[in-house]
């Protein structure tokens, strides 16, 4: 097993596309497996999108439709509408599994991994990868 942890800083940027640090790291390794990708935190996820043609500012903006940032939610430390961050990964997963060919994500033509984060109260994130030869 290999493993790699990439430090990020997402702040206001809801979508983070983390697609080249992924193919960085397999790509150092080369051959066929399994790329774990793993963000352990209770307030962000991870996802597969097509970006820049519209859809990551469509999720972000379904996402604060679907989870607003108002005083319904029963968890309410931090900035209004936190509590809406602590769903966020029962909605948006925080781990993801991609296969490797030859030393490349098996991604489709679009696809990007992209962190997914709406809470601007913690900026830091540590995004971990796991790659297992096959």
């Amino acid at each position: 097993m290999h493993r790699h942890s990439v430090p990020l800083t997402t702040g206001s940027q809801r979508i983070t596309d983390v697609t080249g640090a992924c193919q960085e790291f397999v790509g150092g390794i080369g051959g066929d497996g399994l790329l774990h990708v793993f963000l352990p935190h209770a307030t962000a996820g991870l996802a597969l999108l097509e970006t820049g043609a519209g859809s990551d500012t469509d999720l972000a903006e379904h996402l604060d439709a679907l989870l607003p940032r108002d005083d319904r939610w029963r968890h309410r430390h931090g900035s209004p509408g936190h509590g809406a961050d602590h769903v966020l990964p029962a909605l948006i997963s925080p781990s993801l599994t991609v296969p490797i060919d030859d030393g490349r994500l098996a991604l489709g033509t679009w696809q990007s991994i992209v962190v997914v984060d709406t809470n601007e109260d913690n900026a830091t994130r540590t995004l971990r990868l796991s790659l297992l030869p096959g």
